[in-house]
């Protein structure tokens, strides 16, 4: 092999590594942060899931597909190890474990962490009743002793929101150190935003993206499979999202952000989901991307093939934007003309 491609596949090994290792300490992190708040009976939230084609588990991105399929995982092939690989791979997962529990362990010394944890409880709390959040407030309520590091538990609880459940936190007043909680899609209609919808944002992100990443129309099973990486479970009943079953297939359907449909002739019947009206209407294909991206750390063109799809996107609807304002325009003039017209007569 000539000695310059050793060298870019081992700047490429380099940089695999390190992203798989921003990965597993954020994955870590929102664990940690989860486990806490299941110990004090209060509200959790669930860690980012493993996608499937994420940078750590190594995406074609040298030769893309025009496919639109999802990478094979590394777990993918594990049914078809050795035995001897089975042991090693048994023995490697019993390190993982080792240092799962240290990292928790090492988390859960950490104070400020369960501010971060408190911290959410109240952001949550402040936008189900759509109260005004501020500054005073969480110093009063929440951070209280470890006021200097205010920003620190701040950035922390910020970034939990957004990967849990797709919510920003914006300063909307500066003077007067004021925040706002803002939804990652642009909803239009109550039915998200109550107290019983409030998380689903988060959700309904990852659905699209798996959607996206499927060639935009994914089986259901697909879905479930990452679910379960997330802890979430179609027949078991969810903290934070209720009946996952019920809001995927149902709740999210009527309000039309996703379409399940049955496949063709399937027998028995299997289903698959695509993007609704109203995904397609408030968010789009980078923005979607932006936010997987986010959740591992790493940019949107780390994922080329679905990068350039949702780059072909972008193009596609300023194009759409600019012939609507173009026909709107035409329209203006044309009663503009017959205006004038009339007033000639």
């Amino acid at each position: 092999m000539p000695r310059g491609q050793k060298s870019k596949l081992r700047a490429r090994e380099k940089r695999r590594q390190a992203r798989q290792a921003r990965a597993k300490t954020q994955t870590q992190g929102l664990e940690g942060a989860e486990a806490i708040a299941a110990e004090e009976g209060e509200l959790s939230f669930s860690a980012h899931p493993v996608l499937e084609g994420s940078p750590q588990n190594e995406p074609a991105t040298e030769t893309p597909s025009t496919s639109q399929e999802i990478p094979s995982s590394t777990s993918d092939t594990a049914g078809a190890a050795s035995g001897a690989d089975s042991n090693e791979g048994a023995s490697k997962q019993d390190e993982e474990s080792s240092e799962s529990a240290k990292a928790l362990e090492s988390f859960r010394r950490d104070p400020l962490n369960k501010k971060v944890v408190l911290l959410v409880q109240f952001l949550l709390k402040k936008y189900q009743s759509k109260e005004p959040i501020t500054k005073a407030d969480m110093l009063r309520l929440v951070i209280k002793k470890y006021k200097l590091h205010f920003n620190e538990i701040l950035r922390r609880a910020s970034e939990h929101m957004e990967l849990a459940f797709g919510i920003d936190l914006k300063e909307v007043d500066p003077m007067r150190h004021s925040y706002a909680l803002v939804s990652k899609l642009d909803l239009t209609l109550d039915g998200m935003t109550n107290e019983e919808n409030l998380p689903k944002t988060g959700l309904l992100m990852i659905v699209l993206g798996v959607i996206f990443m499927k060639g935009n129309c994914a089986p259901e099973e697909a879905i479930w499979e990452v679910m379960n990486m997330m802890g979430v479970y179609a027949d078991k009943k969810h903290l934070i999202y209720g009946e996952p079953k019920k809001v995927i297939t149902e709740d999210l359907v009527q309000l039309k952000y996703l379409e399940y449909r049955q496949v063709p002739d399937s027998d028995p019947p299997r289903y698959e989901l695509l993007w609704g009206p109203r995904a397609h209407a408030e968010t789009s294909k980078m923005k979607v991307l932006e936010f997987l991206a986010k959740i591992y750390d790493t940019v949107p063109s780390a994922f080329p093939v679905w990068y350039e799809e949702a780059l072909r996107d972008e193009e596609e609807r300023a194009l759409a934007r600019a012939a609507a304002r173009a026909r709107i325009a035409m329209t203006a003039h044309s009663r503009a003309m017959a205006s004038s017209s009339s007033h000639t007569k």
